[in-house]
């Protein structure tokens, strides 16, 4: 190898030092072969037994400078004077070289001993030690803020309104462009002209954190952005405000693209903290320096400080090793007290209305009764939405009955779905008004007559109490079967947790998943998925179900499923609003079908009548094609 033949051609010159060298080469070439299969507890071992054994053998090199020091350079390092500027020295007589075979063992062992105690001196010294520790205290305060800091910006920067994205983004744009070692002086300089005065390690921890914020912002923006927005709707629709959400549901999810990036940063930033020594702050690499100054062991002293910058920077490569853990969902989770009490673990068929007391009562919790009343239930007036320049829906005319069934049918694109979002607010009306049972959702009445969009949204979502399923299920990818359905009961309604969990237990009884409550969604079937997530609704007691296409999904296996849990919900008595194209379940189910096309409503009465004997030319079309789809 290239480097033995190196060391071999001085070896006349510095033998000690290059049989040392030569072993601690040969060290670490089988290291790294064994670090390729090792775990990050013995890769860290390793790295630190090696980084002490280099910090020894520059130690000897050190200690034998002036015989031939790095590589036969005459031992000088920095600072050599300059060949032509130096007077000549009379010549003398130089005697051979002692061959290595000539150095005795006891030589090499005091060397060897003296390096070892050298290296180990300088690792422990005090003095660098409290530089090792500044460069911490100013890496960790300047990480910390700089995270917070981060994700206000990203945040910022994700917003629609110009006016707070467009500052964000002009601040990360600046910071990320120009040096930080620039940004540093420059405070350091310009503040006290302005009345601010800061010392040296304040100065460093805030120019490093203003700087980091701006890094921080651009890798937190990216990790909430990885998350699909499809599950913020889900948690929208229960009553989640945007701060919970975001505690909640986005971040978790989001640190498992944000740690690897953060960490890095973490890194970067405690071996940038060298940076600071340009005002004056006496970290890790401005205390080598100094003692370098006094006694030019420059190998030794700085091979120290790099070692403990290892050690300080595997500190963080381990920490990010256990919170990518802590945040990997498919990390085996604890056994909750209820759960050895679940069921074996085959999938069962959803429960028949009355097998379970807490399944009925979940379904009637606000009252809702089995028969089909008079009372206007949910009412749509007008109701008017557009999408720029696209009319969704025109003039929407609709009143549902309190326990009653009715199934929205229509081609794709006809405004199905845009009505059910209204509905439960998850988008603002253009035009119109519709009430929940008596009462607005989203708006409130002012002074003169008119509505207004109300100050605290998620409350008045909460307040509805519209369980809502979706066509691709929205279940929270990091929570279990059994967490979906307790999140919002617990944390947007206030319920014990010991009662959410058995509510939970007993609603995945109930459609035929208890076995299933510890699985992550992405270990269900479509199927199971959309019964979860039936669940998940019918724990907050919705006194109005929303089902927005909810077998379209699915294979045409697993519609039964889903079906299944839809029927009972109906024979219980649950007022319901679904869109779907299973013509075959809306016949069995739905107390009236009404069929959309184009924003407006085309038809609607018994599904006898729509569906059997439809009146209109586009309904009778729509039937067809969806009758010969499914032959």
């Amino acid at each position: 190898m290239a480097y033995r033949s190196v060391a071999r051609a001085h070896a006349g010159t510095k033998a000690p030092f290059i049989a040392l060298l030569d072993r601690l080469l040969d060290l670490l070439h089988a290291s790294v072969r064994f670090l390729k299969r090792s775990d990050p507890k013995r890769t860290l071992l390793i790295g630190g037994l090696l980084a002490l054994s280099l910090t020894t053998a520059f130690a000897a090199n050190d200690l034998v400078g002036g015989q031939g020091g790095n590589f036969g350079s005459g031992g000088c390092i920095v600072g050599c004077p300059d060949a032509a500027s130096t007077p000549k020295a009379t010549p003398k007589a130089v005697p051979a070289p002692v061959p290595p075979t000539a150095t005795s063992a006891a030589t090499r062992s005091m060397i060897t001993v003296s390096a070892i105690q050298a290296s180990v001196g300088y690792l422990f010294d005090p003095f660098l030690a409290k530089g090792a520790l500044l460069a911490i205290e100013i890496a960790a305060l300047a990480m910390v803020g700089g995270a917070i800091l981060g994700l206000i910006l990203a945040l910022m920067r994700l917003s629609s309104v110009r006016a707070i994205s467009g500052p964000a983004w002009f601040y990360i744009w600046f910071m990320r462009g120009t040096p930080v070692i620039l940004q540093i002086i420059f405070m350091y300089d310009a503040l006290p002209v302005v009345g601010i005065e800061l010392d040296s390690f304040t100065t460093a921890v805030v120019g490093f954190m203003l700087n980091e914020a701006a890094f921080s912002a651009e890798i937190i923006r990216g990790g909430i952005l990885s998350v699909d927005r499809k599950q913020s709707l889900a948690a929208a629709s229960f009553g989640m405000g945007p701060l919970l959400t975001l505690r909640r549901i986005i971040l978790p999810q989001a640190m498992r693209a944000i740690l690897p990036a953060m960490a890095n940063q973490g890194i970067s930033m405690i071996k940038g903290t060298s940076i600071a020594s340009v005002i004056f702050v006496n970290e890790l690499t401005f205390r080598a320096e100094q003692i370098v100054g006094q006694n030019f062991k420059f190998f030794t002293v700085f091979a120290a400080a790099g070692v403990l910058y290892l050690v300080m920077t595997s500190a963080v490569a381990v920490a990010q090793y256990y919170l990518e853990r802590a945040f990997n969902p498919e990390t085996e989770r604890k056994q909750r007290s209820a759960l050895p009490a679940l069921v074996e673990s085959t999938d069962r068929p959803p429960a028949p209305p009355g097998r379970s007391l807490l399944w009925v009562d979940a379904v009637r919790t606000a009252g809702t009764p089995a028969p089909v009343s008079d009372d206007p239930f949910v009412v749509c007036y007008n109701v008017q939405k557009s999408y720029g320049q696209k009319e969704i829906l025109r003039g929407i005319d609709l009143v549902i009955k309190r326990g009653e069934v009715v199934v929205l049918m229509g081609p794709s694109g006809s405004g199905k779905s845009t009505l059910l979002r209204l509905v439960n607010h998850l988008e603002p009306l253009d035009w119109g008004q519709i009430t929940v049972d008596g009462k607005y959702v989203g708006y409130e009445k002012q002074v003169g007559g008119g509505l207004r969009p109300t100050r605290n949204l998620a409350k008045a979502r909460a307040n509805a109490r519209i369980g809502m399923v979706f066509q691709h299920f929205n279940l929270f990818d990091h929570l279990t079967a059994l967490e979906n359905i307790v999140e919002a009961p617990v944390h947007v309604y206030g319920e014990p947790m010991a009662k959410a969990h058995a509510l939970g237990l007993d609603l995945l009884s109930a459609v035929g998943l208890a076995a299933h409550a510890d699985h992550l969604p992405h270990r269900l079937s479509g199927g199971q998925q959309q019964r979860v997530a039936i669940a998940r609704a019918l724990a907050i007691s919705p006194r109005l179900m929303l089902f927005d296409e909810p077998t379209s999904a699915l294979d045409p296996e697993l519609v039964g499923e889903v079906l299944a849990v839809i029927r009972t919900l109906a024979k219980a008595g649950m007022t319901m609003m679904v869109v779907t194209h299973e013509v075959r379940f809306a016949r069995e189910v739905a107390d009236r079908v009404i069929f959309m096309d184009e924003g407006q409503v085309i038809e609607e009465g018994p599904p006898n009548e729509v569906l059997d004997h439809p009146k209109h030319e586009r309904t009778q079309r729509f039937l067809r094609m969806v009758e010969t789809r499914t032959e």
